[in-house]
């Protein structure tokens, strides 16, 4: 029982900067109602910048107190700067282009980080006056983790009178409910936004640097800790911090739980091995039972937005044109272009089919799906698991790929459509990371970290040429099956659920049974790219399936337009490009990635095809 208290303890330490960075995430959510991508990004600044004040006053109590300080508020600082200088801007776009300009700002910290303190990880200094332990039977409890223990509450009582007896406070959670009727009341809305954003990211730079004296500073810490943060918000409720809070201690307790029954096991993986499973599976019953968190509020209408997405139609007659120059010139492609070449070319079409089924379900469903990669990965596992445990060839391996990413979506898409709104969004996150932490650790099949190897493709189609024209033409049949569909009476229903549920309801349409069907037939096409991409490479690995492909599938769609079609092929095309050229200029490519993926989300908020098509139809109509 000694050992189980101490554990316990040392998990509710480690919940108090989990509480803090969520805490910072659902207070910038509650107001702007955007899901801030970078926040992550300001909890390893937070831990840089304090470790830099800390060494630079020399050390002892002054010092580190005054660097944890100083380091919330720089912190909170350049999230004002964010704000002031790239959301401002696109504060009318839709609430995903947002979402966007936040993975970019990903990016750039990244590289800073790296140019400023190195590819090394930081030690922490130790916290003067609480480097000791205390008795706690045969067990001895660090002083720091009691004091983090008690930290969290006290911030907790901080925020509630914050938010509850100061004007700023009452002023965010009207802002939170209505702001359009606090702007109606002359509040100025400018800074009352920028106000939230020093909040919350001050309080994720703070979050950071309480962490130092446990851990280390590290280029890792922002994605590795973003997941857990979007976990405790939704979990908690999305704008409810004694919800945060409550979620956070709900984490510690599964980790304590998956540490205290190390030994056990489910089909050969032990429980301290599926950690992460266990915290997104709490997650998603959580959602299931109650689609807005523990202490969360039922969405609104009000509560959303952004521009609203006008009618899709047919592309008119000039892009028809330039659409019919494109494929002649993938088919004269082998001709003129090296075996280098074309295994980018090919690359690049199977990311735009795979950017094509989410866009599918996004732009056509009104689905967002943060954990599109989980049915990517899965139709690259079922083609790979036919080559190596049954010697199955390529031409029918690939069957297997469009049914292992329809039957995970088929069976992750009946509890994702229950949801709207972020909630959805991050249900399938939570799913998506289900999928990969299975394949990461069942060894025996699907071969674990290390993946699979020697997944070739037939003989026939073992040159890169070959290879490029096979996959051309089933990625623009897909294509094509999947412009159809969306022009059917099928994707006219799903429309109609997307832009009015209530009414389409109201004339007959089950919108929910046609978000699964889109969903289920969104997770197919996926399938497709992702067996096409492992006779590709040859190999796959749980990382097919990782948070940073979904999001790279998302930065696809957006960056060429949500409007049209032709956005996510453009998207594709443009970002694994600019990607691929970025990697071989110089090892500082994400911060010129993230540059150029601000800077197209500022001057094109409505994508690259979407300004592009816009355009072109000015001009029809004007002639």
């Amino acid at each position: 029982m000694e050992l189980f208290i101490a554990q316990l303890l040392t998990g509710l330490a480690s919940a108090s900067a989990l509480f803090l960075v969520a805490c910072g995430l659902t207070i910038i959510f509650g107001v702007t109602r955007i899901v801030n991508f970078a926040h992550g990004s300001f909890y390893m600044l937070g831990a840089y910048i304090a470790w830099t004040l800390i060494e630079g006053m020399g050390g002892g109590v002054l010092a580190f107190w005054s660097g944890v300080l100083l380091a919330a508020i720089a912190v909170g600082l350049i999230g004002v700067a964010m704000e002031m200088t790239i959301l401002r801007r696109i504060y009318h776009a839709p609430e995903l282009f947002q979402l966007l300009a936040t993975f970019g700002v990903v990016l750039i910290v990244q590289d800073i980080a790296l140019y400023i303190w190195g590819a090394e990880d930081l030690l922490g200094p130790r916290a003067p006056g609480l480097t000791g332990a205390v008795p706690f039977g045969v067990q001895r409890l660090p002083e720091y983790d009691l004091f983090l223990i008690a930290f969290a509450p006290l911030v907790l009582a901080g925020l509630w009178l914050l938010f509850h007896r100061t004007r700023f406070g009452i002023l965010v959670r009207a802002a939170t409910q209505d702001r359009q009727m606090v702007a109606a009341l002359g509040v100025n809305q400018k800074w009352l936004l920028t106000g939230v954003f020093f909040l919350g990211t001050a309080l994720a730079g703070l979050g950071g640097a309480i962490q130092l004296p446990k851990g280390n500073a590290s280029l890792t810490m922002d994605l590795g800790i973003i997941a857990e943060v979007f976990v405790v918000t939704v979990v908690g409720g999305m704008g409810s911090i004694l919800g945060a809070y409550l979620a956070a201690l709900l984490i510690a307790l599964i980790r304590v739980f998956a540490v205290a029954n190390a030994d056990m096991s489910v089909l050969g993986i032990q429980f301290w091995q599926v950690e992460l499973v266990l915290i997104f599976a709490v997650m998603a019953v959580v959602l299931v039972v109650r689609p807005w968190g523990l202490l969360g509020r039922r969405e609104t209408l009000h509560a959303a937005h952004g521009a609203v997405e006008p009618p899709l139609l047919p592309a008119p007659a000039s892009l028809k044109w330039f659409g019919l120059a494109v494929l002649a010139l993938l088919v004269a492609l082998p001709g003129m272009a090296g075996n280098y070449a074309l295994t980018i070319a090919t690359e690049i079409l199977i990311f735009a089919l795979f950017a094509a089924s989410l866009h599918f379900l996004m732009g056509i469903g009104g689905v967002i799906s943060f954990g599109h990669a989980a049915y990517f990965g899965l139709g690259a596992y079922g083609a790979a698991l036919m080559v190596k445990h049954f010697a199955w060839p390529m031409e029918a391996a690939l069957f297997m790929a469009p049914v292992g990413g329809a039957l995970g979506a088929l069976l992750f898409g009946w509890f994702c459509v229950r949801l709207s709104g972020v909630y959805l969004a991050m249900l399938t996150l939570a799913f998506a990371q289900i999928a990969w932490a299975v394949a990461f650790q069942w060894l025996d099949v699907t071969g674990g970290d290390n993946g699979m190897l020697g997944i070739w493709p037939s003989s026939w189609a073992s040159s890169a040429a070959a290879f490029y024209g096979f996959a051309a033409i089933v990625v623009v049949l897909a294509l094509l099956a999947l412009r159809r569909t969306a022009f059917s009476p099928f994707g006219y229903a799903l429309r109609a659920g997307r832009d009015s549920p209530l009414r389409a309801d109201a004339i007959g349409i089950d919108v929910r049974r046609m978000r699964w069907f889109g969903f289920t037939l969104a997770g197919l096409f996926a399938g497709i790219a992702g067996g096409l991409f492992a006779f590709l490479k040859g190999s796959v690995s749980p990382d097919l399936m990782a948070i940073p492909l979904s999001v790279d599938a998302l930065v696809m769609v957006l960056l060429g337009g949500v409007q049209t079609l032709a956005g996510p092929i453009v998207g594709a095309v443009s970002f694994t490009a600019i990607k691929t050229e970025l990697v071989s200029l110089t090892n500082y490519w994400r911060i010129l990635l993230g540059l150029v993926i601000v800077g197209l989300v500022v001057a094109f908020p409505q994508g690259i095809a979407g300004f592009v098509r816009h355009r072109f139809m000015d001009r029809e109509d004007a002639a």
